[in-house]
């Protein structure tokens, strides 16, 4: 077996650089279930299991029963959501959890905000002064998802660059938490006064709906779920969708071909925004914590331990992908977990495809090409995995 050094995946600087692939390469090839030795920067001190390859992910996230969102979070460190926030717990409280959620998350509430989002991306490209380099992340990347979270939430535009601010500081900061606690504990305290107003005073925002949503049986979300579910929506909304259209614009200066195949024909942006998804994968993997004791090719993994399903790996994957390292708009099928899989499916898909849908259509139509500018930079974190600058030089359609 040809060793490979490993890397520390509990620290959030072995990915200032990107995502370690070469690692994980090998990981697929000779260890597809490995033993993470605890470091001295593990939480708790504890090692993990780490899962790379795509049926193994697959697998995990359709078996809830034997792989708990709930026992331990989402994360390597100890959560103060798990067994509360959406995504922190199982059934039967998350199934509940979802049909209180999802009525606010319904094709039409989704869908009529197309033109909304579109305007607000012309609006945000007329804005930019591309005249000379510019930074996509701040000027472009950022601001669609952060303004459209905001209306989805209904919080009042002029407060999304502080609740912005809020986030990228917890998820750069060198902290064992996906987003750091003080973060956390700013955007709660912004929930807090956010959710007295909707039930108060509802809009026509998702929030307001999920706040009155109430089941046959009479039950609602409490404030303490209500909360939860604001810190997870607003960071989620805010940075995943960030780094798919900033890294989906990366793959596209680095394969021109496949830039001038979209300008060519707008039609194949569908297909292509899944394959945009799978190359960046933002949310790079997942914790989950075993029920029982279960073997995994060949690994006897007992109850209660701490495994990790690598998403970023699984879209990787060679028995799966062809050519996973050559960027295509034509994949399909196109079998990526990049919106997880099973109970847990990311409840903002189908609001995070409207927007790369949204924001490449306009780009296309504006801009001959984009070209670096400098250096780009990663973000300081082990779990949301993106850059936070990308200069870029523009160039208008004659």
């Amino acid at each position: 077996m040809r060793s490979v050094e490993p890397v520390d995946l509990s620290w959030g600087r072995t990915f200032i650089n990107g995502f370690p692939h070469p690692f994980f390469v090998w990981l697929r090839r000779e260890a597809p279930v490995w033993w993470h030795p605890p470091t001295e920067h593990s939480p708790d001190g504890e090692g993990f299991w780490v899962v790379s390859r795509h049926a193994d992910v697959a697998a995990m996230f359709k078996d809830p029963d034997t792989f708990s969102s709930e026992l331990g979070g989402t994360q390597l460190a100890p959560s103060t959501g798990a067994g509360i926030q959406l995504n922190q717990t199982d059934d039967p409280h998350h199934r509940h959890l979802r049909a209180l959620v999802n009525k606010g998350f319904t094709p039409r509430m989704i869908g009529r905000l197309e033109d909304d989002l579109r305007a607000r991306a012309r609006a945000i490209l007329d804005g930019v002064d591309d005249a000379a380099p510019f930074d996509f992340v701040a000027r472009i990347a950022r601001e669609l998802p952060l303004q459209a979270i905001c209306s989805v939430l209904g919080v009042p535009q002029g407060d999304r660059l502080e609740l912005c601010e809020i986030v990228d500081r917890g998820v750069g900061a060198e902290s064992p938490e996906i987003v750091s606690m003080d973060a956390v504990r700013e955007l709660t305290g912004y929930a807090r006064t956010l959710l007295a107003e909707k039930r108060t005073n509802p809009a026509d925002d998702i929030l307001s709906v999920i706040v009155h949503a109430e089941l046959e049986d009479g039950s609602r979300l409490t404030d303490k779920e209500l909360r939860a579910f604001f810190t997870l929506l607003f960071p989620a909304g805010a940075e995943t969708t960030r780094s798919a259209m900033a890294g989906g614009l990366v793959a596209l200066m680095d394969h021109p071909d496949q830039w001038r195949a979209l300008q060519a024909d707008p039609s194949r942006l569908k297909v292509a925004i899944e394959e945009i998804v799978r190359w960046t994968s933002p949310s790079v993997y997942k914790r989950r914590t075993t029920r029982r004791d279960v073997e995994l090719r060949g690994q006897a993994i007992p109850a209660g331990a701490k495994i990790t399903l690598w998403e970023m790996s699984a879209n990787h994957d060679e028995e799966v992908f062809g050519d996973p390292f050559t960027f295509d708009i034509s994949r399909d099928p196109n079998p990526h977990v990049g919106f997880g899989l099973g109970t847990h499916f990311c409840l903002g898909a189908s609001l995070a495809r409207m927007e790369l849908k949204v924001m490449y259509e306009e780009l296309l139509d504006r801009y001959d090409c984009f070209e670096p500018a400098g250096a780009a930079r990663w973000s300081n974190n082990n779990r949301l995995v993106g850059m936070t600058e990308l200069p870029v030089r523009a160039h208008r359609r004659g």
